[in-house]
């Protein structure tokens, strides 16, 4: 089956939905808020005229982060319009961009109190519609869109590298992503993949942004091959449950994740091969997988058990869908029962954090 028939959040607002299992992505989300407010600032100056800004969020997802996202920059261009005295307080219309699976309408229900709330705020009007479709291809017209902006999107794959196989034996037998024990030739097919997907996304985004308008990007990347991921351990998981003839060895063999994490030079040197944009920042910061939760609990210590439980929560959210259709629906509970637990073992022995990369770029004219 096609990636992007399957490949999108856990919808709804159910427990194990990624509306109320996504604390991860938002801390992400504020933390770059920092980033926007000093680097806008360049873009907005040259729009003081424009009555309108057209800003789209690329892989929104479900749920109350894409309004997050939509605020957050609301209520920066509001403040440097201020800041530098223009006379037009513009109004915004927002684009909300995910593959066709995606539950747009858990945002869209949020949608009548945001839009009272922005009110109050009196930062501008705001027009919020759906844009379903690939961000690996053209979305909007030439020159229509002033502001990008992605956050945890454009490390995923249009699809799992093809060339991992070799004589019709797969080349990843047993894996589920790269790692330390992979074959070179595993990490040059996902390297392939994301060098073609990334330099199309921005081939595509170079004709749909205006000449002075800016793009910020933020994803998961890595700074060495020898790291854990997610997606490492969803595989010892699943070996394990070959092992017990819980899971078809053939199935995990055929199973590769459509994701890439690139490390900040192949970021860059892309962006400079493929020609269309000039890097104007680009910052990496870390967060655990937990979230950091204990940063925000000061009455109990946060334990190993609860750290994986809750890691084990949002990491559902994301792959669940993906995983079902490869592996069923009725090895999820057991799945993600393990992995919570060897989580919980593994953060005590290792500091488990990812690597988050962010990027700022403006269009060459």
């Amino acid at each position: 089956m096609a990636t992007e028939q399957v490949l999108h959040m856990k919808g709804g607002v159910g427990e194990t939905s990624y509306a109320n299992n996504s604390l991860l992505q938002k801390k992400v989300i504020l933390q770059v808020k920092t980033l926007l407010e000093e680097n806008m600032i360049s873009m907005v100056s040259k729009k003081m005229n424009i009555y309108c800004l057209r800003i789209a969020d690329l892989g929104c997802s479900s749920g109350p982060n894409a309004l997050t996202v939509i605020s957050n920059i609301m209520n920066i261009i509001h403040k440097i319009s201020l800041d530098l005295n223009h006379a037009i307080t513009p109004a915004f219309q927002f684009y909300l961009n995910d593959l066709y699976g995606n539950d747009f309408n858990t945002i869209f229900k949020l949608l009548p109190d945001f839009y009272r709330q922005k009110r109050r705020d009196n930062v501008g009007e705001c027009f919020i519609s759906g844009t379903p479709g690939s961000f690996y291809g053209r979305l909007f017209p030439n020159n229509h869109i002033d502001f990008f902006h992605s956050s945890y999107s454009v490390h995923w794959l249009s699809q799992a590298p093809k060339d991992l196989a070799k004589n019709a034996e797969p080349l990843n037998k047993g894996d589920i992503y790269f790692s330390k024990t992979s074959p070179p030739s595993v990490y040059e097919a996902y390297y392939k993949q994301f060098e073609k997907d990334f330099k199309y996304f921005l081939k595509s985004r170079f004709e749909e942004l205006t000449l002075d308008g800016m793009m910020v990007l933020t994803f998961l990347g890595r700074e060495t091959s020898n790291f854990n991921t997610a997606q490492g351990v969803i595989g010892m998981v699943l070996k394990e449950m070959v092992k017990e003839g819980l899971v078809e060895e053939e199935k995990l063999d055929l199973f590769d994740f459509p994701v890439y994490y690139p490390t900040v030079e192949e970021v860059r040197q892309l962006i400079e091969e493929e020609g269309s944009f000039t890097l104007q920042t680009l910052k990496t910061f870390k967060i655990g997988w937990d979230a950091n939760l204990q940063e925000d609990i000061v009455d109990y210590v946060v334990d190993s058990k609860m750290r994986g439980e809750f890691i084990a929560k949002y990491i559902r959210a994301v792959y669940e869908p993906l995983l079902i259709a490869e592996f069923g629906e009725n090895v999820m509970d057991e799945l993600f029962s393990r992995y919570a637990k060897m989580i919980s073992e593994l953060i005590e022995i290792e500091n488990l954090e990812f690597t988050n990369i962010v990027l700022f770029v403006t269009k060459n004219s």
